[in-house]
């Protein structure tokens, strides 16, 4: 069963790998293999990845946030993973003020805060997987995508997801949601209503198990894991 998988990338990172070692994640080989565990007939063709470049400014590292980034970003281009660039937007808004987890927000108690926001990713996931599936018609049967694996847990794709199972209904839909063993999270039960099966958690035994070596060769440079990670 042929298969693309589409990765929102912020998920990806703030579900998995933040805070951990596990940074240096080899996502091909771990979505060959949660894939064959869930639907063993499953043979990963595709990997898109949806991204927004880090902004130094704001990172905990400074350039040296930006240039991990960049180097793990060549290691999966490396590894036959297309990347998609989103861009981030920085706005001044007003926000309630926080006092402590007992006291409810105010509207008449609010602060100045820049507001950081990911823009244009969740729309391009849902456009390419839209676009995807009906560029199969025109493929001989042999060629054509037969699943579409989602790793996300953002309920802003429930449309997208929607109306591929409603347009297309010979595609099968799967779900992953980047969910770190351990980790407390409700499952986005609209995700679950329109996909035919979905993987609730990826445990800490599979995250150490798929690491890139710490060399990964490119075209160029290889690319190299970064120090800190």
């Amino acid at each position: 069963m042929r298969t693309a998988c589409f990765i929102d990338g912020y998920n990806v990172f703030y579900g998995l790998v933040a805070g951990t070692v596990f940074k240096w994640l080899d996502l091909p080989a771990l979505l060959c293999h949660i894939i064959k565990v869930e639907q063993p007939a499953s043979e990963l063709t595709a990997i898109t990845f949806f991204t927004s470049g880090v902004k130094p400014s704001l990172a905990s590292r400074g350039n040296l946030s930006k240039e991990a980034q960049d180097t793990y970003l060549r290691a999966l281009i490396a590894r036959g993973v297309v990347v998609h660039y989103g861009r981030h937007q920085l706005e001044p808004r007003n926000a309630p003020r926080f006092v402590d987890k007992e006291t409810a927000p105010s509207r008449h108690d609010k602060v100045a805060i820049w507001k950081l926001e990911e823009k244009e990713t969740d729309v391009h996931i849902a456009i390419s997987m839209y676009r995807l599936a009906s560029q199969q018609v025109a493929l001989p049967t042999e060629e054509r995508i037969q699943q579409m694996v989602l790793v996300s847990a953002d309920t802003d794709m429930t449309p997208a997801l929607r109306a591929i199972r409603e347009d297309f209904p010979e595609l099968k839909i799967g779900v992953i949601l980047p969910h770190r063993e351990g980790m407390k999270r409700t499952t986005p039960g609209s995700l679950k209503n329109h996909s035919h099966w979905m993987r609730h958690l990826v445990t800490t035994e599979e995250l150490a198990s798929h690491q890139f070596p710490d060399r990964v060769p490119t075209l160029k440079r290889p690319a190299i894991k970064p120090e800190y990670w």
